[in-house]
């Protein structure tokens, strides 16, 4: 299987974040700003540094792209990219729906995505050309016959600028919003992946925010575009959609694009 050092290095290195994260979960530990005002814990460094010793040893060559400790270069045209804990606001109020993203990312395309759920011991891995397993099962997206019935999540409406904001608000006016879900970081992708939502939409992420959960939702049989309809690569601006349903795309885009006229 191609891959397949890669794919059991990304296993060893959830797990390494895992023993990171598990002891200092709901401990009141402290936390500082970072120069964006976003909040770092112990834990989101001491698992960031035990995934980067791991690759350094395995894959010296590889770049690696991390949000606490940044970039380190390679030359071998891949990049390891590491979110420790995406979510680190849930993770800080004892909520277990934060999560560790680790992509590999070749030539700007990510090709192997894990979302790790420390807590409860969830794990979702996609691989190009192989489906979405979740704790070793098969998932898959759900159909959404019509976005009027499309259950929408996002992060929360604040991490949108006003700009962004309206066009958020055009797409919720067209879907179901009794069944709107806000808060959830990565945890909202990997329930797309399983069929429980169907459009998550966000603006403003990062690579290490979104680069992972690629290869989940399209291994699962969703797709991930930006709001012009256009695929996710490193490059990206960060306005991130993520469907269930490939027939809805541009419903999405198409709804997004009313906003703020």
């Amino acid at each position: 299987m191609a891959f397949e050092a890669e794919l059991a290095l990304a296993h060893r290195l959830a797990d390494a974040a895992r023993e990171a994260i598990r002891p200092l979960f709901r401990t009141g530990i402290g936390s500082e700003r970072k120069g964006d005002r976003t909040p770092v814990t112990e834990a989101d460094r001491a698992a960031e540094q035990a995934m980067r010793r791991l690759i350094e040893a395995e894959f010296p060559r590889d770049a690696v792209h991390g949000e606490e400790f940044g970039a380190t270069a390679g030359n071998s045209g891949r990049t390891w990219v590491l979110d420790p804990i995406d979510g680190t606001t849930a993770f800080m109020a004892g909520r277990p729906i934060f999560g560790t993203l680790i992509a590999l990312v070749e030539e700007g395309w990510p090709v192997l995505g894990v979302i790790d759920q420390p807590i409860l011991g969830e794990r979702w891995v996609g691989l190009t050309g192989t489906p979405t397993t979740f704790n070793g099962t098969q998932v898959r997206t759900r159909p959404c016959p019509s976005l009027s019935e499309a259950a929408l999540a996002t992060t929360g409406p604040h991490y949108f600028d006003d700009h962004d904001g309206e066009h958020f608000m055009a797409l919720a006016a067209k879907t179901d919003h009794k069944r709107m879900v806000m808060g959830g970081d990565c945890y909202n992708y990997a329930m797309l992946a399983m069929g429980q939502l169907d459009v998550v939409c966000e603006a403003n992420l990062k690579l290490h925010d979104y680069a992972a959960l690629i290869p989940v939702v399209e291994g699962a049989g969703g797709v991930m575009c930006d709001w012009n309809g256009d695929p996710l690569h490193a490059a990206s601006s960060g306005h991130v959609l993520a469907l269930g349903d490939p027939a809805r795309v541009e419903d999405v885009v198409e709804a997004l694009a009313c906003g703020g006229h």
